[in-house]
């Protein structure tokens, strides 16, 4: 695909800086005083991209694994009335952004003909038994694919259900052999559970390259086979990607969006008194694509040490909001509240559909002014409103604005905002790949579950003197 300048994703901070916002905010001076700093930083991330320590910029080299997903994805894949991901964290949530974003939240709710005869695709993130219980009572699951998805094959949740529908498979076939052909494991291309049981059953397989975290795998097969299995193109995502990552490029700061956006909510943190990021989109479709981020900058930018191992307990509080929903809800607190947050709206420049509004009750001046116009019309008035209103209150917000919500644009905007996390964790002085806060919770889990080699902890009962009713 060529890249013009109609698909690219454009990135508008004048409501971040000074002029904008009455002297609050960053002033112009500070900005451009981040920028040899910046190409510093651009220049150690090209150094830790070249020694293969950024595992998530290498999905962008040609390999045969998309045509591979391709043509399991048009083959066997449309063998299945249902898609069922089984994953967690990294391993769901952007299969779910995709989803959503280029096929609608309510994909599984459209009938055959609706979707193309694509399958509907579920991701089970949680082990909630209510809601595992539920899907496995609506889905027959002999016409059901599993797509389980772990990198180490030790994630609890995940595991716990692969083993409750490799169970359900096993009961539903007289042909003990037939589960095989309902599973398929992403995980370590050479070792951990999953690939030793994909091996010793024969059980179809993709990789997570090593160097591949979750959070930052879903342009892998983490999230490109859930997405061509119901009709996204693999391809377009990644050379979207690959036309963000040329964008990127630079130690520039002004022509860097990944670097603009990363020094200019750790200015906002740091030196502004706003450590609480709002991404609001002002589309339903893209709600799910600020739930994705909130995990890729908590993750990665929160830490008790920095990389020398001082304890410095940093990083930004991710939120996610919807336009125009939580106008009615949250931007009260925004617009009057704390001066300790930005937002980062999401906006399109073309929408797929619009509604237009009828031309009725015109001599009711509360009405007939919406007539004539569209749905679309309205929705991006709110955001610009929005905008304009926070900053004249003195508050931090830019815009993302995506061409269109299409498999190029979604490339752009997830590989930007990597970047962006990792120039973020330099800012920070922080490794953005690791989650060692994650680590405790885990073992204590598996103590308490039995785990082998795992000594169950002694967690104290709740203390009666605090606890009411």
């Amino acid at each position: 695909m060529v890249m013009t300048n109609d698909n690219r994703l454009r990135l508008d901070y004048g409501n971040m800086m000074a002029p904008s916002l009455d002297g609050r905010g960053i002033t112009p001076e500070r900005l451009e005083g981040m920028a040899g700093r910046f190409a510093d930083l651009h220049v150690d991330v090209a150094r830790r991209r070249e020694a293969g320590e950024l595992g998530f910029y290498d999905l962008l080299d040609p390999t045969e694994l998309p045509a591979q997903i391709q043509a399991f994805a048009d083959g066997p894949g449309q063998a299945f009335e249902n898609v069922v991901v089984l994953g967690i964290g990294g391993s769901a949530l952007g299969a779910t952004a995709l989803l959503h974003a280029l096929r609608g939240s309510d994909w599984n709710e459209r009938d055959a003909d609706a979707r193309d005869h694509y399958p509907r695709l579920f991701v089970l993130d949680n082990v909630d038994p209510a809601t595992v219980a539920s899907l496995l009572d609506r889905i027959d699951v002999r016409r059901t694919l599993f797509n389980v998805i772990s990198k180490s094959g030790t994630t609890a949740e995940t595991m716990a259900q692969f083993l409750v529908i490799r169970d359900r498979l096993m009961s539903a076939h007289d042909d003990p052999e037939a589960y095989r052909r309902h599973l398929l494991f992403t995980t370590d291309p050479e070792k951990g559970v999953l690939r030793e049981i994909a091996e010793a059953e024969s059980i179809v397989s993709l990789p997570i390259p090593p160097a591949v975290g979750g959070r930052f795998s879903v342009l892998s097969a983490v999230g490109l086979l859930p997405a061509a299995l119901v009709g996204i193109d693999p391809e377009a995502l990644l050379e979207g990607a690959r036309a963000m990552d040329r964008r990127c490029h630079t130690d520039a700061l002004a022509e860097n969006p990944a670097g603009l956006f990363a020094v200019l909510q750790w200015l906002a943190d740091q030196e502004a008194g706003a450590p609480i990021h709002v991404m609001m989109p002002y589309s339903d479709r893209l709600y799910s694509a600020a739930d994705w981020f909130r995990q890729l900058w908590a993750e990665s930018l929160g830490k008790r040490v920095d990389l020398e191992g001082r304890e410095v307990h940093v990083g930004p509080t991710p939120v996610k909001a919807l336009g125009a929903t939580d106008q009615h809800s949250q931007v009260q607190l925004y617009m009057e509240g704390p001066f300790d947050k930005t937002v980062t709206f999401l906006a399109l420049a073309e929408r797929e559909r619009d509604v237009p509004i009828p031309r009725l009750y015109q001599e009711v001046p509360a009405l007939g002014y919406l007539g004539g116009h569209t749905l679309g019309q309205l929705l991006d008035a709110e955001r610009r409103a929005t905008a304009a209103a926070l900053a004249e209150h003195g508050r931090m917000n830019m815009t993302l604005t995506l061409a269109r919500l299409d498999e190029h644009s979604m490339g752009q905007l997830m590989m930007m905002l990597e970047i962006a996390t990792v120039y973020a964790g330099g800012l920070y002085q922080v490794n953005p790949l690791d989650q060692p806060g994650v680590e405790l919770g885990k073992k204590l889990t598996y103590g308490l579950m039995g785990r082998p080699g795992v000594e169950a902890a002694d967690l104290p009962g709740p203390d009666p003197r605090w606890v009411a009713g």
